[in-house]
């Protein structure tokens, strides 16, 4: 049989065929072909108005989810199946692969990007006091709380950018009550529990309508809030972050404010602007 070029060139096509095809199927992220194989994104999730909002029946929606669903479509994957875990049990819920990925929006510490991987900040802001109408203990800063031993702050549990910066500045541990939710921190204050609840300053939207106003540490640094993965699943962050930068950066996500009713669009977007990856908010964080 005589070889032509032709005949050549069709059997080394087919041998590379062979070779590339499994090469390609072995190459996706374990955590893409398991989301692939299962048909559906498992993400955890809690109660954060009116970013996340878990209605009565367990639907959830909301700013923060809308963002999620649009980055997973333009990834080809499916909108997000939520699965409602308190903050404390998340990032070891997803160690144990219970998760996807974490979508309640943890904040980007050093101790947390030593454990996972944080995406880059799609909220951001700095300490925020909320205390009773009038601020009747005149508070500006949490230095404000340490220098007075008899004050009393409530914090989420774990080890959020708040707490630390809370530590930070003085305020001993005795000082500090944890409460499971933003909800809970509000009563805290109401119910005159706590002097003030120490999170973010937007993560209260209207709080006067709550009950309590929000006094900013001006002294505070800016602080960010991002999605957390696996170590091992970094190809999939990375496509993540390539698509939250974009609806950050085109105004998307200031209209998924407006469409909530979130007031505070454009200062949030004014500080998001200074962060593209976690390592602009901690520069540990790889």
């Amino acid at each position: 049989m005589r070889v032509t070029p032709r005949l050549l060139l069709l059997v080394l096509l087919f041998t590379l065929t062979g070779y590339l095809f499994p090469t390609f199927a072995q190459t996706e992220s374990p955590v893409l072909t398991s989301i692939r194989k299962a048909g559906r994104v498992k993400v955890a999730v809690a109660s954060l108005p009116p970013y996340i909002v878990v209605s009565p029946s367990g639907e959830v929606m909301g700013s923060s989810i809308d963002l999620q669903n649009m980055a997973l479509k333009a990834m080809g994957l499916p909108a997000l199946t939520p699965v409602l875990a308190a903050w404390d049990a998340m990032v070891p819920g997803l160690l144990a692969h219970q998760f996807d990925y974490l979508g309640g929006g943890l904040n980007i510490t050093e101790e947390r990007c030593k454990v996972a991987l944080l995406s880059t900040p799609y909220y951001a802001s700095q300490a925020g006091l909320y205390v009773p109408p009038g601020n009747p203990k005149h508070l500006t800063s949490l230095a404000d709380v340490a220098r007075r031993p008899d004050m009393k702050v409530a914090v989420l549990p774990g080890e959020s950018a708040y707490n630390n910066y809370a530590k930070e500045q003085g305020v001993k541990a005795s000082q500090m009550m944890t409460v499971p939710d933003n909800q809970a921190g509000v009563a805290a204050v109401i119910g005159a529990r706590v002097d003030a609840f120490v999170v973010g300053q937007f993560s209260i939207p209207d709080p006067e309508q709550k009950g309590v106003a929000v006094i900013v540490d001006k002294q505070s640094p800016v602080f960010g809030s991002g999605l957390a993965f696996r170590k091992e699943d970094g190809a999939f962050r990375d496509s993540f972050n390539a698509q939250l930068n974009m609806l950050i950066r085109n105004g998307t996500l200031q209209k998924l404010y407006e469409r909530y009713g979130i007031t505070n669009g454009n200062t949030m977007a004014q500080l998001l602007a200074k962060f593209s990856k976690a390592g602009d908010v901690v520069p540990s964080c790889k």
